[in-house]
């Protein structure tokens, strides 16, 4: 059982503060969703947990199983076990996915599996999200569509195995299809690997598909409002304009 903890995380970008004291708790197995408008702090949250050098922590803390992470870079979060799928996944031509799986597998497990060992692993994970064999064989998402680009990274999370998984906005840019199949994968890993998944969105529509245990609304900062799946139907009905009155009396008079 593992358990990721931020506690009272202020970040900073360039001497401006974004994040004013965000406390979450994900632990093994489940699955919370982070909405809020642009701005909210969302994606800031995102860089700063995967060790981004340009987010300054300024006070609080980040633990995975007891042990703070704020010390290490993104490659040891992620062999701690802590995995970012981004908005925006790179192309990169001349490395097919399978090769790049395999290195980034080599890479967080800190072992040399060759290419003939690492064949199974990725079937079975293929299997496992009903992904097509000769996906493996392109090129990292050149020429990929934007569900293909998404479905990629559910795929790294599923053969990474990570501890727990934060998706900053997966959906951003799917369609419908898209979308059901990324959210039925997101489902399939946690239930298969018992990793703990953040998702933050803006939107409830790939909450549809995943149906997290708990959300949380992130405003000017902070996270004024948690609750379960019924939260996410109350945003969609009443938007987010109603929880501005969560904030500080400081942050509300300033706008």
């Amino acid at each position: 059982m593992s358990k990721l903890l931020v506690k009272g995380l202020h970040v900073s970008i360039e001497g401006k503060e974004i994040l004013k004291g965000v406390d979450l708790s994900v632990r093994s197995g489940e699955v919370h969703a982070i909405m809020g408008p642009n701005g909210g702090g969302k994606s800031t949250l995102a860089s700063a947990l995967m060790g981004h050098p340009k987010y300054a922590i300024t006070s609080g803390d980040v633990t995975l199983d007891g042990k703070s992470i704020l010390a290490l870079d993104a490659s040891k979060r992620a062999r701690a076990g802590i995995f970012l799928a981004f908005q925006y996944p790179q192309e990169v031509q001349g490395v097919s996915l399978e090769s790049f799986l395999r290195m980034a597998y080599n890479a967080v497990h800190a072992k040399q599996i060759s290419p003939l060992e690492f064949r199974p692993i990725l079937e079975g994970k293929m299997a496992l999200l009903g992904v097509d064999g000769a996906f493996a064989g392109r090129y990292l998402n050149d020429g990929f569509s934007g569900g293909e680009k998404k479905r990629a990274e559910i795929l790294q999370m599923a053969v990474l195995e990570p501890k727990i998984a934060i998706l900053d906005e997966t959906d951003s840019g799917l369609d419908v299809t898209a979308l059901q199949k990324v959210g039925e994968g997101i489902c399939r890993i946690a239930s298969e690997t018992g990793a703990g998944c953040v998702i933050i969105t803006h939107y409830e529509r790939i909450l549809r598909y995943v149906k997290p245990g708990f959300t949380h609304v992130m405003l000017g900062g902070r996270i004024v409002k948690s609750g379960g799946f019924e939260l996410v139907s109350q945003i969609e009905k009443r938007g987010y304009d109603w929880l501005k009155q969560a904030q500080a009396p400081e942050e509300r008079t300033s706008g």
